[in-house]
């Protein structure tokens, strides 16, 4: 399999020419002495630990797995002890808060390494990543004893987290939670209950493990209103900070899976496990959707993530494997065959990759500083920021992992049968990124939330700025990019008008629509930047290789990716009368031939 290597280029051309990363740091509290000078040097270490220590465990920790025994979860040879160098490193504290032992650095910041860690070793990954949301929770809704006892040792990574929402009989429905909070009376809770699919939940590499557990109090609400959020340590820890005894919560079983085999998904089982209350009784989802939020960004990040591993393998067989001849004549005449570089569709499926990596590289990226700003900002910086996180994240999880794994697919492809051996680590980039478009909300559920929460509950107004704002980018880009993505923002709009009014006859109709209309929104999205990174990149001038391969890439999504929007826009025209003409029981007729 080809090495990995840190993309280090494009990611400041993204943040210091796209971005203007200097000048959004200056613009936020307490980061006014943060600069790009810094950065690069927290980027190159970060690369360094990405290249050499996680990305030679990816393939082996996919081989090798988990392993469960009664005594606990082992993860694969080498993830413990790049763990402690992790930890070493000072990595997990990046942008927490110095009071809780953190540097206090944009979180911005922390995602760049997300980035460069994601893709060395998805799997890997997952277990620093998971504790980020539960950080952000305590943070955010803890009380300043809990925020004492847990988050000084999740700052410095000698603690993980998890979440822990997904039961059996309910799956993305928390309407069906079951798990039991009853009061201990002293101040703590016996949570008893079992939830599924928990990634991290039990693992070797670090001494303590803090779940953040949904759980119902007796007599509470049916429903999602009446869900509270709890603390659950494996190990109850003392007055004086040290580790107690071991809590009775456990991992039954791993989950036997499709990829991410180096990371434990974990069936946890809590039995009367002492847990402790995050935030007011009977709010929890609302608590949790902190965390949720953060790992949304997150699993939006491993579509990018996964079209950049498959452009590198893909680039790299293609430039070497000879195979063919060019349709046009030999390029290498002294060669049995030309390289697969020469064959035009090799070229689709490779700008095609690049297309997405790339464009959902400035989309994650201007999507974490809208979190700066939510976090760091201004009043205004904070209001402007916290309404574009909302339209965007819902668009950003759906669209870039769903095209990510269709990078990932083109990865394979471009290898041909040799795509589909293990060896050259394609099939198992593919498996590694399906799981994208599943936990933290599928993308059918993104697809509700963005038209139902995002769009038609305050009537289309912060859609509307959204557009008003990229529209002020339109009139500076090149003809060539401007006049397309005009017409088409146009019908963007016009196509949630139409959504919302066929909502009036049949709520069928927004399920019908809602997933062509996501990925309409995500095309439009990366259009965008991509306009301003093909102008910005014009204005540079093609005589350096890195602008002359933007501008390039930039004119090949225009034409050749972006087009899809009309097959989305003719689907939703299309309505819910062909998905909703057969009954339930026609289904159960036809499943019974």
């Amino acid at each position: 399999m080809a090495d990995y290597k840190a993309p280090l280029r494009d990611i400041r051309f993204v943040l210091d020419e796209l971005l203007d990363a200097d000048q959004h740091y200056a613009s936020l509290s307490g980061t006014e002495e943060f600069n790009q000078e810094l950065r690069d040097a927290i980027l190159e270490e970060g690369a360094k630990f990405s290249e050499q220590t996680l990305a030679p465990l990816r393939q082996s920790g996919d081989q090798e797995g988990c392993t469960w025994s009664e005594e606990g979860v082992t993860t694969p040879s080498g993830f413990a002890d790049a763990y402690q160098q992790f930890v070493e490193g000072g990595w997990p504290g990046l942008s927490m808060p110095e009071q809780f032992g953190g540097q206090g650095l944009p979180a911005s910041v922390d995602l760049v390494l997300s980035e460069l860690l994601g893709q060395a070793n998805h799997a890997w990954s997952m277990y620093p990543g998971l504790s980020a949301g539960c950080r952000e929770t305590l943070i955010a809704h803890g009380t300043e004893q809990q925020q004492q006892d847990y988050l000084l040792k999740m700052v410095s990574g000698e603690w993980t987290g998890t979440m822990c929402l997904t039961e059996p009989q309910g799956g993305s429905d928390l309407s069906f939670l079951r798990t039991k909070a009853e009061d201990n009376g002293d101040g703590s809770y016996a949570i008893t209950g079992t939830k599924i699919f928990i990634s991290s939940g039990e693992h070797d590499m670090s001494e303590n493990i803090i779940h953040v557990v949904l759980a119902r109090l007796p007599g509470a609400p049916e429903g999602t209103k009446g869900i509270s959020l709890f603390i659950v340590p494996k190990f109850n820890v003392n007055a004086d900070g040290s580790l107690g005894e071991r809590n009775p919560v456990s991992c039954g079983s791993l989950e036997h899976k499709m990829g991410i085999h180096g990371n434990a998904t974990c069936v946890m089982n809590f039995d009367g496990a002492k847990g402790y209350l995050i935030g007011k009784e009977n709010e929890g989802l609302k608590c949790m959707f902190t965390f949720m939020n953060t790992a949304r960004v997150g699993t939006a990040l491993q579509g990018l993530n996964h079209a950049e591993v498959a452009l590198q393998g893909a680039m790299a067989y293609a430039l070497d494997r000879e195979a063919g001849r060019s349709l046009t004549g030999p390029k290498a005449a002294d060669r049995p065959a030309d390289k697969l570089i020469v064959h035009a569709d090799v070229r689709r499926m490779l700008l095609t990759i690049r297309a997405f990596s790339e464009g959902n590289r400035a989309f994650i990226h201007y999507l974490s500083q809208q979190v700066d700003k939510e976090h760091r900002g201004s009043e205004e910086q904070q209001k402007e920021g916290s309404a574009i996180l909302a339209f965007l994240t819902p668009i950003a999880k759906g669209f870039m992992t769903e095209v990510g794994i269709e990078a990932a697919s083109h990865g394979i492809q471009v290898y041909g049968g040799h795509g589909y051996i293990s060896e050259w680590g394609m099939e198992q980039n593919m498996r590694d990124a399906r799981i994208s478009t599943l936990y933290e909300g599928t993308t059918g559920i993104q697809s509700l939330d963005l038209i139902g929460r995002k769009i038609m509950a305050d009537g289309g107004a912060n859609f509307g700025n959204f557009i008003a704002m990229i529209s002020k980018d339109i009139a500076t880009m090149d003809a060539e990019f401007a006049e397309p993505l005009q017409a088409m923002v146009k019908e963007w709009a016009e196509l949630a008008g139409f959504i919302g009014a066929q909502a009036g006859k049949s709520m069928d109709e927004i399920g019908a629509a809602s997933v062509d209309f996501l990925m309409y929104s995500g095309y439009v999205v990366l259009a965008w930047l991509w306009g301003r990174m093909g102008t910005l990149a014009n204005a540079k001038g093609t005589d350096d290789i890195f602008y002359k391969g933007k501008v390039a890439t930039a004119r090949f999504y225009f034409d050749k990716i972006l087009p899809r929007t009309e097959s989305h826009k003719a689907t939703i025209e299309k309505g819910a009368d062909t998905l909703m003409s057969l009954d339930d029981s026609d289904f159960e007729a036809l499943a019974a031939l």
